[in-house]
């Protein structure tokens, strides 16, 4: 088994320190650095981008050609860990023969400690795994309210000076965190679209924590992994078929899922019922046709599935805060004068 240390909160140290661990190839633009690895102990990729001085973003997409631990050891007591596993699966603990906590697909893990034990994470050879973390020394952050939330959480109350939380399934997580490799705009606005999507997923990891607090203890439905990935394929069919006539039952069959897990499971990725998703990705739909097709409205209402042109308009008008008509005539004009 090989063990890569690192004893630092500095971005520019852990990936000096990585490289000199595992070798391969860095990049650095700016606040983003990039470690390439392709050698007899690992092929992947090492990418991490400094958001602020006090919180730093590091994503492992690798694959290990042995057992690998990662041990994080520093002299400061004030830092989180928000993990999140897009991919396969790790273990974290608190020293060496601290408890094992599995970090599955899908899955937020929160973790800080003192500085008197290392926190450790185990990669399994020959694993495909994705990890991302996001981590933040509370002492130093400039948001005084976040700060202030951040310590009271996850530092004050912890149990001999430490703390591990592993969350249910997020999907909705994993979204934001594949948005990053997407952004191709350049210096400020580059900087700034980063920075703002770390933060989100900064905010939902938090927000999955309060969630799972508030529902600890009222036996809350909870969803397995593989109910997860069928609401995200689910979901994504509705997406390339807005056209079809959905009902709950054939949903349900479709998936495998009962109408009640789906309907969990797309409030927790979604943040809507099954019926909301379904006209909101049609209204998406009509927007997208009605900017790069020649169909008229009609001829879009039927395409999308429904049967009213009245009733699209409304929906239509309640998202867009215009009728699809006047939208229409709109793009219209700009491709006149474009």
């Amino acid at each position: 088994m090989k063990t890569i240390s690192i004893t630092s909160n500095n971005l520019s140290t852990i990936f000096e320190q990585i490289q000199n661990q595992l070798g391969g190839n860095l990049e650095i633009k700016s606040k983003e650095y990039r470690l390439e690895i392709n050698n007899e102990t690992a092929k992947g990729f090492v990418s991490g981008i400094s958001v602020e001085p006090a919180i730093s973003y590091i994503e492992y997409d690798v694959v290990f050609k042995e057992d690998v631990t990662l041990t994080y050891r520093h002299d400061n007591p004030s830092s989180i860990h928000f993990g999140y596993c897009s991919k396969g699966n790790l273990t974290q603990s608190f020293g060496k023969n601290g408890q094992k906590n599995k970090l599955a697909q899908f899955q937020t893990g929160i973790f800080s400690n003192s500085s008197k034990k290392r926190t450790f994470l185990d990669f399994k050879k020959d694993e495909d795994v994705k990890v991302s973390m996001i981590t933040v020394d509370t002492l130093s952050v400039s948001d005084k309210e976040l700060k202030n939330h951040l310590q009271e959480t996850f530092l004050l109350h912890q149990e001999n000076n430490e703390f591990s939380y592993i969350g249910s399934f997020n999907l909705k997580i994993v979204e934001k965190i594949d948005h990053l490799s997407t952004i191709s705009q350049q210096g400020l606005i580059r900087n700034l679209l980063i920075n703002s999507t770390v933060y989100l997923i900064l905010a939902l990891e938090i927000e999955q924590h309060k969630y799972d607090s508030i529902n600890a203890e009222s036996n809350c439905y909870s969803l397995s992994q593989s109910d997860m990935e069928a609401i995200r394929d689910i979901s994504e069919f509705i997406r390339n078929y807005p056209e079809i006539q959905y009902s709950l039952k054939y949903l349900s069959r479709k998936s495998g899922l009962s109408p009640i897990k789906l309907q969990e499971g797309f409030k927790i990725m979604h943040n809507r019922t099954v019926t909301d998703f379904i006209r909101n990705v049609r209204v998406e739909a009509a927007e997208n046709l009605i900017r790069t097709s020649e169909l008229n409205i009609s001829e879009i209402v039927y395409t999308i599935g429904l049967t009213s042109r009245s009733y699209f308009s409304k929906i239509f008008k309640a998202k867009y805060n215009c009728s699809p008509k006047h939208y229409q005539n709109q793009q219209n004009r700009l491709a006149i004068t474009a």
